[in-house]
């Protein structure tokens, strides 16, 4: 991986301890920590803060103002909605924290908060607003708070190609 370089014009703060893949994204006033590792053709919004020691997979985007702390672990191909909050600390201010994992294909919607430890599945959605306090299973979509599976992964695709026609 190569020293990243922000496009012209763009200030944000990308730590020299952090590994940043090809054809990577970081737009304005955005933050990412030492030793992060960000995989290949990954976007970050403005603003969005990444903090120190986050592993995040190739082809994902994390939208302005997203929070992802200490410990969270990204799989490929996840979307991350705008101010959405991850958590790493159950019992604030414990010196012992434990990251969220998002698995491949997961969606994340705006303003959602995921707790720590919570494990969000394979291709699975994330409601907007939602408050994720347990393990999400793999294709399904949670919505609330706090978060419950609302219907599966096909339903929200035939509901989503419906809304695109």
């Amino acid at each position: 991986m190569a020293a990243y370089k922000p496009p012209k014009g763009v200030k944000n703060y990308v730590d020299r301890k952090a590994k940043v893949g090809k054809n990577v994204r970081i737009w304005h006033f955005a933050y990412v920590g030492p030793n992060t590792v960000i995989g290949n053709n990954v976007k970050i919004g403005s603003l969005a803060h990444v903090d120190y020691n986050v592993r995040i997979g190739n082809d994902c985007k994390i939208e302005g103002s997203a929070y992802i702390p200490p410990l969270t672990v990204i799989g490929n191909g996840v979307f991350i909605g705008p101010a959405a909050t991850f958590t790493n600390d159950p019992y604030p201010m414990s010196p012992k924290m434990v990251g969220a994992v998002v698995e491949d294909g997961a969606v994340i919607g705006a303003r959602a908060v995921i707790a720590p430890g919570v494990r969000i599945g394979k291709n699975s959605v994330v409601g907007m607003g939602s408050v994720v306090t347990r393990d999400v299973p793999p294709n399904m979509v949670v919505m609330g708070v706090p978060a419950k599976v609302a219907y599966n992964r096909e339903e929200f695709d035939r509901k989503k190609k419906s809304w695109e026609s």
